[in-house]
């Protein structure tokens, strides 16, 4: 049994509550993100609120556990959506099992419960038309009276290279290699600041009829370390503004044009490895992407 002084004063006789507390601390320690910590902390404290006031954790079994996930599913008064359920089996299963590995528990009654899958709806994505008419309502702010290249190098940006919000704001213009002759031609470089994140990290071509319009728009915001510097709702609200001028009676987003990139490049013919590392994804979040890919490709749209 692996040591652990966090759970040294745990038995089977103490309450779920308890060791829920004393779980926090190791989640803590282990360098977990709060937003994470606190996910968890929420999942298993509904457990608490619909066992037995302190109930001990040898008398927890697999059949209360599934009885609970079916009341989820089901009875409660909000019932959870199927995405939000497959979370707090995990959660629950996390908890668990870490009572089970450091001996505080013989049996781990968690070990039987089914994992469900999440099964999320398809992403929307722009058909080629409606492609085609928002590059062309982004371009008329560039032929405007007063010109404005802002929303057309956002956007050509995005539906070129599929990169996520976050990765479009933590852009700087250091990041940008925009040397036409060069043997890969312009690239734009994806960072994190964080160890964790650093796999997600790419270099991702650029078209190169992109950069006259990046051109323009130096010249009229003179951007001085950030490539977008405006806070993520001002570039959601420029994207809505295009959508709507393009005709859509779809809401244009950071996430449709993610994905119209990434049908755009299956339907071309690029390797599906490929587009999982242009997208910056592992391997094992490719699997649902894929399938979702696919069922787009044989889609109307």
């Amino acid at each position: 049994m692996p040591e652990n002084k966090i759970t040294s004063h745990l038995t089977q006789n103490t309450s779920l509550a308890s060791a829920i507390n004393s779980w926090q601390i190791f989640l803590a320690d282990q360098g977990r993100s709060p937003n994470t910590v606190k996910a968890f902390l929420s999942d298993v404290h509904l457990l608490t609120s619909f066992l037995p006031d302190g109930i001990a954790l040898g008398k927890v079994t697999t059949k209360d556990l599934n009885r609970f996930f079916e009341w989820m599913e089901k009875e409660r008064d909000v019932p959870c959506s199927p995405k939000t359920l497959a979370r707090r089996i995990t959660s629950v299963k996390s908890l668990f099992r870490w009572l089970h590995q450091y001996g505080v528990l013989t049996v781990d009654p968690a070990d039987k419960v089914a994992q469900r899958p999440a099964i999320s709806p398809l992403p929307t994505v722009l058909t080629p038309k409606e492609y085609d008419e928002v590059l062309l309502a982004a371009d008329r702010h560039r032929r405007a009276q007063k010109p404005d290249a802002r929303p057309y190098a956002l956007v050509y940006l995005l539906l070129t290279t599929g990169i996520k919000k976050s990765e479009t704001l933590g852009i700087k213009l250091e990041h940008l290699e925009l040397d036409a002759d060069a043997p890969n031609g312009p690239q734009v470089f994806i960072k994190y600041p964080t160890p964790a994140n650093r796999y997600k990290e790419r270099k991702l071509p650029l078209p190169e009829d992109w950069l006259p319009a990046y051109q323009e728009y130096l010249a009229q915001y003179h951007p001085e370390e950030k490539l977008f510097p405006w806070s993520p709702r001002r570039l959601e609200y420029l994207l809505e503004d295009i959508g709507n001028e393009a005709g859509l009676t779809k809401h244009l987003s950071f996430d449709m044009c993610r994905w119209t990139c990434a049908l755009t490049d299956y339907r071309a013919g690029i390797e599906p490895d490929k587009i999982r590392q242009k997208l910056g994804v592992s391997k094992i979040q490719w699997r649902e992407l894929f399938i979702k890919l696919k069922q787009l490709a044989g889609s109307k749209d």
